[in-house]
Formats: structure tokens, C-alpha cells, sequence
């Protein structure tokens, strides 16, 4: 049996430093994923999609186990998060009009046919309510900008207005496809001022600049 892969250690679009702002190349990269939308604090329907999306993921690692002897841990949630007017996301924080698709990340010799048994798996144990909305996608980001935010995710507000308003303009980019979180930790069990949050958003070049690919803060 191989080691066991921890994509959050081999993959570059996982590594991210706190306060530091960092331009990084995303490949394409494989994903369960459900939408939803609304507030996610105390929703049913928020709630429903993480139950949905982990008992798929945990097949799945189970079936690349016994199938291919291939081991690997089961990656953290993610979320793209959008609104039609994005100033509800980003500064007034109206989150009853927030749109979202949470993510998990999976290796990349995760095949249709492999989702397709392992959503079967699931229902025959009685599956989740939302099972039947969880897809197997790729997700093309390309060239991104993200830092490693550390607190409660409503202080996420003065790092974005730094990353949108700032670092992105300075370097002569614009902001492009759907806000990117990942949740390296367990907001269900880490206290809110310890949560570690990587903050990403997908830009695209429209001046012709020579920048260093880290912004000045703390290592």
C-alpha cells in the first residue's frame, strides 16, 4: 500500500501565509459540489449540503483504497460564495443574499464511474436528503490571488478590501470568477478567532506589470 496523499501538502494552491497576499496559478482541478444559497449560519438547506457532500467523499476514499490502492486523506470543505450585487457579500454582509457551492476536493483518479458507485453507496444506506444534488465537476480557476485568513469569518471584510481594492489593481489585474474559500479548520469544532480560512479569487491581467509575487507583511 502507498503512503497516503494530503493534497493540502502536494498541491502549490494550498499553500497560503497569513496577512500575505500571493499570486498563484490554480490548475484544473476535480471537485464534489453542491449549490445553494442563502445564509449559511443555521441553515437547514446549508446544513443539508454538507450532509450530502462528506458520506460521498468518504466512499470514495474508501473505493480508491480497495480498488487502486490508492490512500489519501479526505480534503476540507470549501465554498465559492457570490451575490448579484457582490457588495452584499463583501462589505454590507447581507448574507440572505448570498449564492454558494460548496467543494471537496478529490484526487484526480476520481472517475465518473467511481462518483457514480459511490452516490450509490450512500443511498443504499439511506443517503443524505440532498444527495441527489452533489456533482462530480471540474473547476477551472487559473491564475488567482489568495492569503491565509486566521479569525471569524465577518472579519474576512478589511483582508478582501485589501486583496479587491489594493493588491489586485497595484498589480494591474481585475477580479474575475466566484470569491474561494477553503476551511482548513473545523468551524464546527475550532473557536472562531483560530480559524484558519484561505481566501482566494480568481483574476485575470489587464495592465502589463512586472510585481513581485508576494505583497510586504509577516511571514
Amino acid at each position: 500500500m502507498a503512503d497516503k496523499t494530503d493534497l493540502k501538502k502536494t498541491l502549490d494552491a494550498y499553500q497560503a501565509k497569513r496577512d500575505r497576499f500571493r499570486i498563484v496559478d490554480v490548475p484544473d482541478l476535480r471537485y464534489l459540489m453542491i449549490d445553494g444559497h442563502g445564509d449559511p449560519n443555521g441553515s437547514p438547506a446549508f446544513t443539508e449540503a454538507v450532509e450530502a457532500l462528506y458520506p460521498v467523499a468518504y466512499t470514495l476514499k474508501f473505493a480508491g483504497k480497495r480498488e487502486l490502492g490508492r490512500d489519501y486523506v479526505v480534503m476540507p470543505l470549501e465554498g465559492q460564495w457570490w451575490a448579484q450585487d457582490m457588495a452584499a457579500f463583501t462589505t454590507s454582509r447581507d448574507k440572505s443574499r448570498w449564492d454558494w457551492t460548496l467543494l471537496i476536493l478529490v484526487p484526480d483518479w476520481t472517475t465518473p464511474e467511481m462518483f457514480a458507485a459511490a452516490v450509490e453507496q450512500v443511498r443504499a444506506k439511506g443517503g443524505p436528503a440532498r444527495l441527489g444534488d452533489v456533482r462530480l465537476e471540474t473547476l477551472s480557476e487559473g491564475r488567482c490571488v489568495q492569503t491565509l485568513h486566521v479569525g471569524p469569518f465577518d472579519a474576512e471584510a478589511a483582508t478582501l478590501a485589501r486583496m479587491h481594492d489594493e493588491f489586485i489593481p497595484a498589480h494591474g489585474l481585475r477580479r474575475t470568477g466566484r470569491h474561494h474559500e477553503i476551511y482548513l479548520s473545523d468551524f464546527r469544532r475550532v473557536a472562531p478567532e483560530k480559524q484558519r480560512t484561505i481566501l482566494r479569487q480568481p483574476v485575470e491581467q489587464v495592465e502589463p506589470v512586472e510585481p513581485a509575487k508576494t505583497s510586504a507583511g509577516p511571514d
